[in-house]
C-alpha cells in the first residue's frame, strides 16, 4: 500500500498523527498537511492510550476481540500484509457495527494500540470455556477456567448491558453462520457469535 494512500485512509478512519508517523515514512510536515486536507482541521494533541487494562474491561473487550479476530482472519487466512489487513479489519469492524445496529466502541487509534500490544506480547487471545470464542486477555492469563464477559458479564455491566441488548427473537449471525435464539442483532450474544465463527475458521 502506497505511503500517501495509507496515510489518507488512516486519517479518514480517525488515526492520530502519532499513528501516521509510526506507520509511514512521510515527514511530519507532509502528514500534518495531509491531515488538514482530509479532516479540515489540525490533529488533536496529547498522548496515545498506553494501558492494556482498557482492552480487558467488559464492553471494550467484546469490541476489541471482534476487531482482532477480523485482523487475524485477514492476515493469517487471506494473506493480507500487516497494515493492509489492519485497515481492512477496522473497516469490517465498522461495517459489522452498522449491520448490528451497535455503536462502535473501538476507535482507530485504540485498534492500532491493540495491535501493538499484541505484537509486544502484552495481550493474547484466549478461548472462552463456555462459548468457544477467543477473547483479548492480558498475556499469561491462566486459561483453564476462563469465561468471557459475554457468557459471564460483570454486575457493573448492568445499565450498559441492557442498553446493548435489544428485543428477543430468532436471527442469523452473519459472521458465524449460526441461527440462534436470544437478544437481537447488536447484542453481546451477536458479537460472541461473530467471534466464534471467526475463531473456528482459523487453523
Amino acid at each position: 500500500m502506497q505511503q500517501v494512500q495509507l496515510a489518507i485512509e488512516l486519517v479518514e478512519l480517525g488515526a492520530r498523527i502519532q499513528v501516521l508517523e509510526s506507520e509511514t515514512e512521510l515527514s511530519r510536515a507532509r502528514l500534518l498537511k495531509l491531515y488538514k486536507e482530509v479532516r479540515g482541521n489540525s490533529p488533536p494533541r496529547g498522548m496515545l492510550p498506553f494501558s492494556t487494562d482498557w482492552f480487558v474491561t467488559w464492553l471494550p473487550n467484546i469490541h476489541s476481540s471482534l476487531f482482532y479476530n477480523f485482523y487475524l482472519q485477514l492476515t493469517l487466512v487471506h494473506g493480507c500484509q500487516r497494515m493492509d489487513g489492519f485497515v481492512k479489519a477496522y473497516r469490517m469492524y465498522l461495517e459489522q457495527m452498522q449491520l448490528d445496529g451497535a455503536e462502535p466502541v473501538l476507535g482507530l487509534t485504540r485498534a492500532w494500540t491493540l495491535l501493538r500490544f499484541f505484537e509486544s506480547e502484552l495481550l493474547e487471545l484466549m478461548p472462552c470455556q463456555s462459548c468457544g470464542g477467543r477473547f483479548v486477555v492480558h498475556a499469561h492469563t491462566p486459561g483453564q477456567d476462563f469465561v468471557c464477559g459475554i457468557c459471564a458479564p460483570p454486575s457493573r455491566a448492568g445499565t450498559a448491558r441492557r442498553a446493548f441488548e435489544g428485543h428477543h427473537g430468532e436471527r442469523i449471525l452473519p459472521a458465524a453462520g449460526l441461527k440462534v435464539s436470544g437478544p437481537a442483532v447488536g447484542s453481546p450474544a451477536d458479537v460472541s457469535g461473530h467471534i466464534r465463527g471467526l475463531s473456528a475458521s482459523r487453523p
